[in-house]
């Protein structure tokens, strides 16, 4: 049964009476509409529906930002097209009889991908791989935190002094953890049930910080699950009078929130990164030395890509799980490249994202440099054993913002990679979010100057 015979009989069945047609923006939110579910059937799901092309074009707060080619005031801020995927199809069980369904983003003239969509730019690495006769698979290990205030009154009062769901440091405890099950479980089961297979929550190195782990899967489908995660944590909290946060680092003196993301290649033989290859203290195959090579070799130039906002670069700290060097070693969690699994289950496990990350953006950025590595059959560097740290042997993760668009702009691979106006439309994306906070007045700037200067 295709995933629209599916939809239809929940439909007919009433369990379903509301469809959601959605796209990722540049920030990786949600954007789209709900549909009633008979007419999404009659007339969306073949067809598609538009949406204003400015949101391509927006800020946090939905503010048109001049100067992209795409969308402009003179131009008029037109349409394009969204086309639903239909493989793409999940019941929201959160949500009251929801279906929600991604859509491809279409331009209507040439009626090709839009190229500047992330799920375009994850699309077109994912096309490359295929044609190197590789499939890619993933997953991303989001971590948040969990606060007692609901999103509303949060908001009524700045953010500040916020509750968090706990009051010691929880990381493994299973007593601390049972205390917030019913909003960690109610996660798990809602995901579970609308075809997102969890593997497991467990408390982390934060008052009130979570990690949630997912099966394994396609990278595209991955990318999806991740922003359903994403939404579903927001909303089930929001529906307890709860929030939580994907920030970064939401605040100075607690742990920052990674997206830890694992990915192999995979052919008709299996997992190609498997091998009898010596590396360091792995066997692996010549293919995964050159994949990491690759993957390494071009963070930095893709660091806005796993790192898009000014709060990003607060977590890179000395000693705070969050990776300060481009090491790689095996099973070594001080690394930017942490190697585990082996034969079948090998794969690379990047430490350097945040939760902030728009996956399809980060998952684009690992799979074009792992596959340029293959193309130019670079060597893989050594090892590093210890404490990452403390050694200055690697490169080492831009520590702000500003290096980092300055690396992504000035990059010749990153321009070939996504295209010049695909570049182009992505510097200035990441220069108008680094502007937006230079030019803000901070609660930091009032509690330093207001009286003392």
């Amino acid at each position: 049964m295709t995933s629209l015979e599916t939809l239809k009989s929940l439909v007919d069945e009433k369990q379903v009476d509301t469809v959601i047609t959605a796209f990722p923006d540049l920030y990786g939110r949600m954007m789209g509409k709900r549909f009633d579910a008979s007419f999404f059937l009659d007339n969306v799901a073949v067809d598609g529906t538009h949406g204003c092309n400015y949101l391509a074009t927006v800020d946090m707060e939905m503010e048109p930002v001049e100067g992209y080619d795409f969308a402009n005031w003179s131009a008029g801020y037109g349409d394009f097209h969204l086309q639903p995927d239909v493989d793409s199809l999940h019941v929201a069980t959160w949500l009251d009889r929801t279906a929600i369904i991604f859509c491809d983003v279409i331009d209507d003239s040439s009626h090709d991908l839009v190229t500047a969509l992330p799920r375009s730019i994850l699309k077109k690495q994912i096309a490359a791989a295929s044609q190197q006769g590789f499939t890619a698979k993933a997953a991303s290990e989001l971590e948040y935190y969990l606060f007692k205030d609901g999103y509303e009154n949060a908001n009524g009062r700045a953010y500040h002094n916020l509750q968090p769901a706990g009051w010691y440091l929880e990381d493994y405890h299973i007593l601390h953890g049972s205390r917030n099950e019913s909003y960690h479980g109610e996660l798990r089961r809602q995901l579970a049930a609308s075809g997102i297979p969890v593997e497991s929550t467990k408390g982390e190195w934060g008052l009130g910080q979570h990690e949630i782990n997912v099966v394994y899967s396609d990278i595209r489908e991955m990318a999806d699950r991740h922003i359903l995660i994403k939404q579903c944590a927001k909303e089930i909290a929001d529906a307890q009078e709860l929030s939580v946060t994907f920030m970064a680092k939401y605040k100075q003196d607690q742990a920052g929130s990674s997206c830890h993301i694992h990915l192999s290649l995979w052919n008709e033989s299996g997992n190609a990164f498997a091998g009898d290859d010596e590396l360091g203290r792995i066997k692996c195959s010549p293919l995964f030395k050159s994949f990491l090579a690759g993957w390494i070799s071009h963070a930095s130039e893709f660091m806005p890509f796993y790192a898009p906002t000014v709060n990003s670069y607060k977590r890179y700290q000395h000693g705070s799980w969050a990776p300060t060097t481009l090491a790689w070693s095996l099973d070594n969690r001080t690394a930017g490249f942490r190697v585990v699994g082996h034969d079948q289950s090998l794969r690379i496990e990047c430490r350097i994202p945040g939760a902030d990350c728009n996956p399809y953006l980060a998952f684009a950025a690992a799979l074009a440099s792992g596959l340029d590595g293959i193309k130019n059959n670079l060597p893989a560097p050594d090892e590093f054993i210890g404490n990452a740290y403390d050694q200055s042997e690697t490169g080492t993760v831009p520590t702000t913002f500003r290096d980092s668009i300055l690396g992504f702009e000035q990059s010749d691979f990153i321009r070939k990679t996504l295209g010049d106006n695909v570049h182009k439309h992505y510097v200035h994306f990441f220069k108008t979010e680094k502007e937006a906070f230079e030019n803000a007045v901070t609660d930091w700037e009032r509690i330093r100057y207001f009286e003392r200067i």
